[in-house]
């Protein structure tokens, strides 16, 4: 599918939306594998209909999307940059036609927030009534498109691959359920972590929560989130936050400072974890950088009057969610154990390699339910 001309009543494409048309050149095999899906979308989005009906409608393909992508990854097509590209081009569409009925750009924006949290499992998160051990897993979109358009994110395959796994261990039924994360600053200031995970936080209605993304040369258990970001590196629009290591800044939720303690602790069974074995070392990694240097904290009462400047998980997102998602458990009093996985990095796509990440990262899930 395309990219067409921006209409009259259309919306102005954003950076990761402009991207599709190199991708498209450079993945034909990969972008437009879910077309039937986008296309019936879009068929539904034109039909007759108020607001309301198209809204649902969208929710409805944008879920189907998902599902898809889903079912194709654990069919065996093992990739999940087919489901980036062809959101993105599902978003292109609903900015540039209009549907049967007068649209304002706000009601656009609203079908565009729809689609998004439908197309990344974020409506699909459903655990079965006789489940005793519901385990949650984030993963995150590729990202750094610029540096290799083609590369995946082993975490974001992840979570295609683990969603609606069910299985026996000790008696016990456990089920996983996932969801995608997109790589951008602006969803994370605007609260899209604490609205995904506050219900199941405040009611303790999961058992455990887990956020993965790609990382360094082995698995990384972050022990120690830090408050601020210090990452020079662009999101997935090309923002830069000014943050840096010699000047970190703090996150923002809803147009404020995110507040809270510097560090925070990751509280999955990490003695467990580290026992999974695959081709990779597993680390408990304690290593933070604060502005007194770095250091490898005993305890999160070494870093009481430490200034952060890097988690273990670092200054860019994937430390951000660690962050966020602890101290969002610990305003809610939730009881809900909470960490941070970092995957081996793949360079590109590497099918091969992201098959043992996952193997292993099941491994460590298994030993983590087994505790609970």
């Amino acid at each position: 599918m395309s990219i067409v001309a921006t209409g009259a009543s259309g919306m102005a494409l954003d950076v990761e939306e402009q991207r599709l048309t190199q991708a498209q050149e450079a993945l034909p095999e990969i972008t437009g594998r879910y077309q039937s899906e986008v296309e019936q979308l879009l068929a539904r989005y034109r039909r007759d209909g108020g607001e309301l009906t198209v809204t649902r409608k969208v929710a409805e393909d944008g879920n189907a999307l998902w599902r898809a992508a889903v079912k194709d990854v654990q069919a065996g097509f093992f990739d999940d940059r087919a489901l980036y590209w062809d959101r993105l081009a599902a978003r292109i569409q609903l900015k540039q036609q209009d549907p049967a009925f007068a649209l304002a750009q706000w009601q656009r924006g609203i079908l565009l927030t729809t689609l998004e949290k439908a197309s990344r499992g974020m409506s699909d998160i459903q655990f079965d009534e006789d489940t005793d051990v519901r385990i949650l897993v984030t993963g995150f979109d590729p990202f750094f498109l610029d540096r290799d358009i083609g590369q995946s994110n082993p975490s974001g395959l992840a979570a295609l691959a683990l969603d609606g796994k069910r299985w026996n261990q000790d008696g016990k039924r456990v089920q996983i359920e996932s969801v995608l994360i997109p790589v951008r600053f602006a969803d994370f200031d605007q609260g899209l972590i604490e609205s995904l995970l506050s219900p199941y936080l405040r009611d303790n209605s999961v058992d455990m929560v887990v956020t993965v993304s790609m990382g360094r040369d082995q698995f990384d258990l972050e022990r120690f989130p830090g408050r601020h970001r210090s990452a020079e590196a662009p999101d997935n629009l090309n923002v830069l936050t000014g943050a840096s290591k010699t000047q970190p800044l703090s996150p923002q939720l809803n147009g404020d400072d995110l507040h809270g303690p510097e560090f925070v602790e990751f509280s999955l069974p990490v003695a467990q974890m580290l026992q999974a074995e695959g081709a990779f070392k597993v680390v408990d990694n304690r290593k933070v950088t604060t502005k007194m240097g770095s250091k490898e904290a005993i305890g999160l009462y070494a870093l009481n009057d430490a200034v952060s400047i890097e988690g273990s998980g670092g200054g860019y997102l994937s430390n951000e969610i660690s962050y966020r998602s602890i101290l969002l458990k610990e305003l809610l009093g939730s009881s809900v154990p909470i960490g941070h996985i970092h995957t081996p990095k793949v360079a590109g796509y590497d099918e091969p390699t992201q098959r043992q990440i996952l193997a292993q990262l099941e491994s460590m899930l298994a030993l983590a339910a087994q505790q609970l």
